[in-house]
């Protein structure tokens, strides 16, 4: 399949099947980017290709290409933490090498994906290292993180690292309408939305409600400008019950101070013509919050929400965070 199948990072593609070809895997790789942009699609089509038994590798016709797909090839393990919130442990890291120890079953390699690695315990990243020391030879391990900083530099550096980058939006924007069926119009807005996460993109043409969310916290940080105190604190302690929605929330918040900024430096489109904005459908808005603020004041606010989200992705106390931020910084 061109490309592997896959939609953009034609360079990491390019890369990896030059070294399949060659001979030249490494024994672990660390895929990292932001969640949707594509790490899990990536690593799976790494994985397919190293136990298809076809060619060109992956064919996706054959009976390893089909059970890898599935998610049941016995020589493929996909390990996450249990829980959207939960950890990573260290048992999990333990049972996984177990399997590893045994030669293939049915391909020449086996291939472990560890996904959210980045939520992986210390005790579970320490246990990891062993394997990534000394592997066994047909073991390729394939570990996935929003960024590197998010792990052990141990960890980083016995791996090859492949960040992955977002997608332009006219490429989300052109996949939405031919692969998914999702009109002009909407497959625009969604890609400026997705922040060029493809899977983000997809995730909102198919589940209605992700966009009735999105509406939702856009209104909340509205009204929230304008509450007393106590209003926010009791907003900020609802919020932490629910880390990933929190995650989610500041991920939308800072691309809407990201806008009003846009505009009230006079800046709204690239050298293409394109809208530079994320939120098109909600302009109006932001051009009026625009004449409220200067651009040092929604700096500090985009500066403020990303270390909020930033010590949110390093378990820092939710609520805690979630009060700075909503009480004092904004």
């Amino acid at each position: 399949m061109e490309n592997w199948g896959i939609i953009g990072h034609e360079w990491a593609v390019h890369l990896l099947r030059q070294a399949l070809e060659e001979g030249e895997l490494s024994h672990a790789y660390l895929f990292t980017g932001p969640p949707g942009v594509g790490k899990g699609t990536l690593a799976r089509a790494l994985a397919s290709a190293l136990l298809c038994q076809g060619d060109p590798r992956p064919c996706g016709e054959c009976r390893s290409c089909h059970l890898a797909a599935s998610g049941n090839h016995p020589d493929l393990f996909w390990v996450q933490p249990e829980s959207e919130a939960g950890r990573l442990k260290v048992e999990q890291v333990r049972e996984l090498q177990r399997h590893l120890s045994l030669t293939p079953n049915m391909a020449t390699h086996r291939v472990a994906i560890l996904d959210r690695f980045d939520q992986a315990t210390p005790s579970a990243a320490n246990a990891l290292l062993k394997t990534l020391e000394e592997p066994p030879d047909f073991v390729v391990l394939i570990l996935l993180a929003p960024d590197t900083d998010s792990l052990l530099p141990t960890i980083v550096s016995r791996c090859q690292v492949i960040p992955l980058r977002p997608i332009p939006v006219p490429q989300i924007a052109s996949a939405l309408q031919t692969r998914w069926g999702v009109d002009a119009e909407t497959a625009r807005l969604l890609a400026h939305l997705s922040g060029g996460r493809l899977g983000w993109a997809v995730r909102a043409a198919t589940e209605p409600d992700l966009l009735r969310r999105r509406q939702q916290r856009i209104d909340e940080m509205v009204a929230l400008l304008r509450a007393p105190l106590t209003d926010r604190f009791r907003y900020a302690a609802e919020l932490a019950r629910d880390p990933e929605a929190a995650q989610e929330a500041l991920d939308l918040w800072a691309g809407w101070w990201r806008d009003i900024l846009l505009l009230a430096g006079g800046v709204r489109e690239d050298r293409g013509g394109e809208s530079l904005l994320t939120n098109l459908d909600q302009r109006a808005c932001l051009e009026q919050m625009a004449t409220r603020f200067t651009p040092a004041q929604v700096v500090a606010r985009i500066q403020a929400t990303r270390t909020a989200m930033d010590r949110l992705r390093r378990n820092a106390n939710p609520q805690l965070t979630l009060e700075v931020l909503l009480g004092f910084d904004l």
